[in-house]
Parts: C-alpha cells; structure tokens; sequence
C-alpha cells in the first residue's frame, strides 16, 4: 500500500508521519451510486482522529449524505468520488483539524469543550481553537473523541508526583504522629523543593497577560444592585451600553463587551431583541452577515436566545413590511448556514406561529414565505436521522429520488413561492 506524508507539503522522504493513501470504490448505478472508502479506518488511524469525523468532512465538502457502518468499517459518502478528489480534500481536513498551527506538526489532541475545538500540540505545546464556521464543528462537538482511558488511569495526581502528600494528608498525619510533625514536615519540603518550579514570568507582556485575566474575570461579576433591578430596567441598561458603542464607532469589536454585560445583568437571553433593534433594519440580510460574531455569541447554544432573534426579525418585518416580506426565505437561511439558529429551533418555530411579536395575520404570512426553508430542513433531518448513529446494524440502498442527499423541496412549494434552490 503507497503511503503519504500526512502533510503532504512537506516533501522529505525521511518524514516519520506517514498515511496510506485513500482507496475509493464507487457502487451502485444511477441514484443508487455511492462510494465505499476501504480503507479510512487505516487513513483515520494515521492521521489520530476518529473515521467518522473524516467521512462527515467529505459529506460537507461535497454536499453529499455519508453513512457508517462501525460494525462492518463500511464509510460510504452518496455520489460517484474520484480517489484523488478526496485525498485532495482529506489535505483539507488536515489543515483545519489536525496540523498545529505553530509548527504544523500533525502530533495534536483535540479537546472539545463547552462548545469549543481546540488542539493542543504535543510537540510544541501551543493551543489553538478551531474556527467553528465550518459544519463539521456542529457534529465533532455533538460527538467529541474518546478520552484515552489507559492515560487517565495511570496519571499520577500532583501532589504524588512530586514526591508529598497534599496538604490535606498532612494534617492527617500530624493527628496520627504527634511529635513527628516537624520531621515530617521538614523531610517533605527537603524532598520537594528541588522539584518546584518557583520562578514567574515578569516581562510585560506575561503582566498584561495576566492583568487581563484578572479583569476580564472580574468583569463577569454581577452587581447586586443590578441584579436586583426588574427586567425593565435591566434591559435599559443593556440597551443604552450597545447604544452608546454604536455611537461611539466601536460597535464592530464590542461582541464580546456586549455578550460579558449580557452575561452579568443575566439578559443574555433577551439581548438578540435588543441588539436586532440598533443594528438592523431593511437591510437585515446584510447587517446579519455584517454582525454575525455578536449574534453568535449570544445565541451559540442558547435555544431561548435563538427563539428570542427569530422574534426580534418577525418585528423587523413588520417594521419594514414592503422590502422584508419578500425575502423571509432568504434570511431564515442565511441565520441557518450561519450558524446563528439550529435548524431544530427553526423548524419548531415554523411550526408554531405565534402573536407574541406580531398579529397572527402577519406571522401566518411570515411562515407561509419561510416553508421552503422548513420544508426544506425537514426533510434533511429525516434523510440524516440514521447518519446520526453510532451504528448501523445495516447500511440500506438508497432506491429513491434523492439517494446522493440533495433535497428538492420545490416540488411541495406553490408558485407564489420561493425555491429553495435559489436562496
């Protein structure tokens, strides 16, 4: 079997990171067409991460469905691909996932945690996060790699390795000893000071550094006072900090300044109807796009906040009824493949309209132009329902209309519509 440097810019023939080369094998005729990759066990083992992270990457590169089947190594990705298409795009995955971004040494763990990717490098020691934009962030974060068992067993806990007992044993062992307590004490510190690392960074970048932790952890503290205040009066407050760094001109880099007041004036859930009010208005599409990391950060897995955004936008609308209204479709979806809104609490949202923002009359309408959209996601969600899986006892062949994963959801929309294919 040929096998690859796993960062293949990287010419040196004497390059110890090595990886098989991608087999392809294309099934299947007509709608039924798919194609097996044999060997991404082997390629996923090389490169240190899970198969199944690879194969959804191709899917999302490709716009096609994939299937696992754990039971039998069976990845299989909807559509006729060319062995050399996907190595291509498996140099991809590579560079957004696994090479360090220091010394673009392949050596990386990924730790996935309370909604973030990073990858920490063990040749250099340099941490970085991953940039969640692209989809397979969605999927690693639903289902992050396995923690490696045998190291967490045999990890040794800090104070034993460093040769004493912690402070708690201590001063269980001057109970038990009496007298002893001082040549305890003194055989201890003699066995470890050698071993402790005393020294601290002064220059002024590692003081600023650490100034900044402190302040940007004091900065979350919620006032009493504050908090005390009704809900009113809290969003006032919240309402008049955005409204003076909009301002101010500095509105583009206060996403996280506003999220942090958000935070500590416990409105982060209400903050997208406030933020929608200043910063948008006909030309919502645009300033979603244009606002896009302040959204995110209020609304990236906060379900009410999300639900919040959709009812500032259906205000919006109403606001500006004439250049809106037509272009619900669009702007539903452009806060869907931004990431802004999952897909679940839009289609739970179009399934409900409500008058808690608008009359009944004008959110009916609204829904009725947001359809082929949510149509649209629901018929993604049943396709991928089985992709979800951690095993699939067995793989079935796709026999329908829309085996290589493209829903067509235009068929079921009426002529006054919009088609989902042209957002």
């Amino acid at each position: 079997m040929a096998m690859l440097n796993v960062n293949r810019d990287v010419q040196d023939v004497f390059y110890r990171y090595k990886m098989p080369c991608i087999i392809a094998k294309v099934e299947g005729k007509g709608n039924g067409v798919k194609t097996v990759i044999v060997n991404m066990s082997d390629v996923a083992k090389a490169v240190g991460r899970p198969a199944t992270y690879a194969c959804k990457f191709f899917g999302c590169e490709l716009g096609a469905q994939t299937q696992f089947d754990l039971k039998n190594d069976r990845y299989i990705v909807n559509g006729s691909h060319e062995s050399s298409r996907l190595q291509d795009m498996l140099d991809i995955f590579i560079k957004k996932f696994i090479l360090c971004a220091e010394c673009d040494n392949p050596e990386t763990t990924m730790i996935v945690k309370r909604g973030t990717i990073g990858l920490v490098c063990k040749a250099c020691g340099n941490q970085s996060l991953v940039d969640l934009r692209h989809k397979l962030c969605t999927y690693i974060i639903k289902n992050p790699p396995q923690k490696d068992k045998k190291e967490k067993a045999t990890k040794p806990t800090k104070g034993r390795e460093r040769g004493h007992s912690s402070e708690e044993d201590n001063q269980n062992h001057q109970k038990k000893n009496g007298n002893k307590e001082n040549n305890n004490v003194t055989n201890g510190v003699n066995d470890s000071f050698g071993d402790d690392d005393w020294s601290v960074d002064v220059s002024e970048a590692a003081v600023a550094a650490r100034m900044n932790e402190i302040t940007s952890g004091a900065a979350t503290l919620a006032l009493t006072d504050d908090l005390e205040r009704t809900p009113s009066e809290r969003a006032n407050m919240l309402y008049g900090f955005i409204k003076k760094r909009i301002n101010a001109g500095t509105i583009m880099d206060a996403s996280k300044d506003i999220a942090t007041e958000a935070e500590r004036l416990d409105m982060k859930s209400k903050a997208p109807l406030i933020l929608v009010e200043l910063l948008c208005n006909e030309n919502m599409r645009e300033q979603f796009k244009t606002y896009r990391n302040h959204f995110l950060r209020l609304c990236h897995g906060n379900k009410k906040a999300q639900k919040a955004l959709l009812g500032a936008f259906e205000k919006t609308v109403e606001l500006h009824q004439e250049a809106l209204l037509p272009k619900v479709a669009h702007i539903i979806k452009d806060l869907y493949d931004q990431d802004i809104v999952d897909e679940e609490v839009i289609i739970e949202w179009g399934e409900h309209p409500s008058k808690k923002y608008v009359s009944k009359e004008l959110s009916k309408a609204i829904h009725k132009k947001a359809e082929p959209v949510i149509n649209w996601l629901k018929e993604a969600e049943e396709e991928s329902s089985e992709e979800e899986e951690e095993v699939i006892e067995e793989i079935p062949t796709s026999n329908g209309n829309h085996a290589n994963g493209d829903a067509q959801p235009s068929d079921e929309v009426d002529d006054g519509d919009i088609d989902i294919d042209d957002i």
